[in-house]
């Protein structure tokens, strides 16, 4: 197997939802949430279940680790599914747990999670930014940050769901540097995670500059990226309405690939799949009831930066 990259872990964190449903306290900010049209709850949260199972095994076979937790949603969690905005895990050792924004987002975090990681990799240390919610201040992991492990910068949208404090907090103790810039989409509302926007892979960045309203900003944003040695993929609002910047790039059996949704992947042109594909292998997973709460497989992963045991 080839070396990991620290940009792309060759193991995640998924769970797998019982009870799903698009989540009503997340509606308001979160202009790619969907009704669910005439599915019965019980339908909508049999598909989720059973989309959420087929993308582990196809990850497993792809040859990246899998950690899958189910979920029975008994505290009404519909959005457990998205453990990526709860938790993350850093080379070294490091897990930090983030303050969410819905009330009913908090009761995803799980000690169970936790302990795995603790007893199958090297956990040096967790450090628990959730106090700061009864103080407004939310940060909600790789969903409102995406991190460039290689050069240790954070490139975060402003929104509801990413506070300039806690962000500060959080490039403090985990060393990376905050970049930090406002975007919109096309309803003229705030992009709600920056993950919906932004895809780094190690040699790719797949980014809808265009949404960065600030020309200034844009450019800055830009030069970071291309200065990174990565080669930029400029993706339309169109594309990020399908998910197309909601991917992540792992290390699976074959050397890398790029996890991302059918619907994703089919948004993209010919030449931006050929470019990709110099550095990473496409791997569409097929989730489109969970793409009905508004996140894609991106939002799916928790990805694992931690050395094993």
């Amino acid at each position: 197997m080839p070396p990991t990259s620290i940009q792309a872990p060759a193991a995640v964190v998924m769970i797998r939802p019982h009870r799903f449903h698009p989540n009503t306290e997340t509606a308001a900010d979160n202009a790619f949430q969907q009704p669910a049209g005439d599915r019965v709850p019980r339908q909508i949260a049999a598909a989720a279940r059973d989309e959420v199972t087929a993308a582990a095994e196809t990850l497993r076979e792809a040859g990246v680790t899998v950690h899958l937790f189910d979920d029975e949603g008994e505290r009404d969690t519909p959005d457990a599914v998205f453990p990526n905005n709860w938790f993350s895990t850093h080379a070294g050792g490091h897990v930090a747990i983030y303050p969410m924004f819905a009330p009913n987002r908090r009761r995803e975090r799980r000690a169970d999670v936790i302990e795995l990681l603790k007893q199958r990799y090297r956990v040096q240390d967790v450090i628990d930014y959730s106090g700061l919610e009864p103080d407004g201040l939310f940060l909600e992991g790789t969903g409102a940050m995406v991190l460039d492990h290689l050069h240790r910068v954070a490139y975060v949208a402003r929104s509801n769901r990413a506070n300039e404090v806690a962000l500060e907090r959080f490039c403090t103790h985990f060393n990376y540097e905050p970049m930090l810039f406002d975007a919109r989409g096309s309803d003229g509302r705030p992009v709600y995670h920056t993950n919906v926007m932004m895809c780094l892979g190690s040699e790719v960045a797949l980014v809808a500059l265009d949404l960065i309203g600030d020309e200034r900003r844009r450019d800055e944003v830009h030069r970071r990226l291309v200065d990174s040695g990565r080669e930029v993929i400029a993706l339309s609002a169109a594309q990020i309405a399908e998910f197309a910047g909601n991917a992540l790039e792992l290390t699976g059996r074959g050397g890398r690939v790029l996890a991302l949704s059918a619907r994703a992947a089919a948004a993209l042109n010919g030449l931006q799949r050929r470019r990709i594909e110099r550095s990473a292998r496409l791997l569409p997973l097929s989730v489109p009831t969970i793409e009905l709460a508004g996140g894609s497989v991106r939002c799916m992963l928790a990805g694992v930066h931690l050395a094993p045991r």
